[in-house]
């Protein structure tokens, strides 16, 4: 059974004054100024307490079933709510394995607190613990033209709720030096901007320009979601927006929920009355999802996407670069807003050097394609293998899952194999600009490359990519 579950515990500070823990919140009507207590400060879970009892609420319950985690408080109020309420998911988890994943860089305090979490708290017959992107493999991201699987290079884009990585992997594994989300150097690589940056600025914007919704979290993140859009040409869009009338221009019509309408984006069939409050979005628009491109136009010093995943790429040996190029994949909320794919492959193009092809997949629900991966991995049977047992735990404490997991951590960065050794070759933000490009689908040379990088017999690539055919 799959049910999505808003991983916070959530209090109206008007009307009826409610106060929703974690799956709770499906029977809210009001959105209205209403106050988010989330586990996860900045992706890192920190509030244990709120976890646990929105986790045993809908464990537990009659028809039950992301950042760093900083507020132990509310995640444990979110899992009791989550596993032992009425309308939870009722698991008995003393014979259930749990996948869990944390944050790329998680530190090794909330690392044991997870563990803690995990096999005290809640008595859990195993756990598996890794970074979404370490999912992927086992998921559909890459499936197309006739094959499926994961290509043994591969290039993730993960832009969620409070940081957008760039993770590259090998073989599965995440080659941890590459990894980029913030650098200050030069030229700057790294992006600190996710879904909640940009619903913070589109409420400032609006709030200046219109109406005050810096209290309306949820309302704006509607507006951000069904009218935001990534422009593939930021000028060209600015100048059409000054135009009356202008194609940029739509009209959201902002929620009355005393009469249970919630917003929506103004049709030609609607017919406006006195009461209706109603939100014009001109270049906020695709302001937005420019900072995801551009974070330098409101003063932040890093670098965007495009540059970030090229300067990723190049401190990866010379000779599997053009592998990395060819599977780059897209996941987390921010992915789904309108052109995204577009503009990141019209600026890569620009990156990438002539020798190369860039080739970019995106998952068909973008929010759920690690969920979606790591319920495919449990189904392997290979899965007892990678797991801690409650009885390990016991036996060893968190120095178990250390041991266990360490493949799967930042930690293990420095025990990286030779992959990640051997010449590079430069291709910051200014390289492989070309008019004219020979595109390669993985040259022999690369496939060759490869293998003597992993140090390992491999399976032969089809077009820079290591699949099994799917017989029609």
């Amino acid at each position: 059974m799959l049910r999505i579950v808003t991983n916070a515990i959530v209090r109206q500070t008007k009307g009826e004054k409610k106060t929703f823990f974690g799956h709770e919140f499906d029977r809210c009507r009001d959105f209205s100024s209403l106050h988010f207590r989330l586990p996860f400060e900045r992706g890192y879970l920190t509030d244990w307490d709120a976890q646990k009892a929105i986790w045993d609420g809908l464990f537990y319950a009659k028809d039950g079933l992301k950042g760093y985690l900083t507020d132990w408080d509310a995640q444990k109020a979110i899992w009791d709510g989550l596993f032992y309420a009425k309308d939870g998911l009722k698991v008995n988890t003393s014979e259930t394995s749990l996948i869990i994943t944390e944050p790329y860089f998680n530190l090794p305090n909330i690392q044991d607190q997870y563990d803690q979490f995990v096999f005290e708290e809640y008595d859990f017959q195993s756990c598996y613990r890794c970074t979404p992107a370490s999912l992927l493999q086992y998921g559909t991201l890459f499936s197309s033209e006739g094959y499926q699987g994961a290509p043994e290079c591969m290039l993730i884009v993960d832009s969620g709720f409070s940081f957008t990585h760039v993770v590259p992997l090998m073989s599965g594994k995440v080659l941890w030096k590459s990894v980029r989300r913030r650098v200050w150097s030069k030229p700057l690589a790294g992006l600190d901007v996710g879904g909640k940056f940009l619903t913070n600025y589109l409420k400032e914007l609006l709030s200046f320009r219109q109406y005050d919704l810096m209290g309306e979290t949820y309302i704006t993140n509607d507006v951000k979601e069904r009218c935001c859009y990534v422009s593939t040409n930021y000028k060209e869009d600015m100048e059409l927006s000054r135009f009356e009338p202008s194609k940029i221009v739509q009209e959201y019509i902002l929620p009355r929920y005393s009469e249970n309408r919630p917003g929506r984006v103004k049709t030609q069939e609607d017919v406006l009355t006195g009461e209706d409050d109603v939100l014009r979005m001109n270049t906020e628009r695709f302001a937005v999802g420019e900072l995801l491109f551009r974070p330098n136009d409101i003063g932040l010093p890093q670098a965007g996407l495009s540059y970030t995943i090229a300067n990723a790429i190049s401190s990866l040996p010379e000779d599997v670069q053009g592998l990395f190029w060819a599977n780059i994949g897209l996941i987390g909320g921010n992915v789904r807003l309108p052109g995204f794919r577009n503009r990141l492959m019209t600026e890569l193009r620009s990156l990438e050097p002539a020798e190369h092809e860039v080739r970019i997949y995106e998952s068909s629900n973008p929010i759920m394609g690690a969920y979606l991966a790591g319920a495919e991995f449990a189904r392997q049977p290979g899965l007892a293998n990678v797991c801690v047992t409650r009885a390990e735990y016991q036996e060893a404490g968190s120095r178990a899952c250390r041991r266990k997991f360490k493949h799967a951590t930042w930690q293990a960065r420095e025990e990286e194999e030779e992959t990640t050794q051997g010449p590079r070759k430069d291709m910051g933000i200014n390289a492989g600009m070309s008019s004219s490009r020979t595109r390669s689908r993985g040259s022999k040379a690369q496939e060759g490359a490869l293998d003597s990088a992993a140090g390992a017999e491999r399976k032969p690539l089809r077009s820079s990519r290591s699949r099994t055919a799917t017989k029609s």
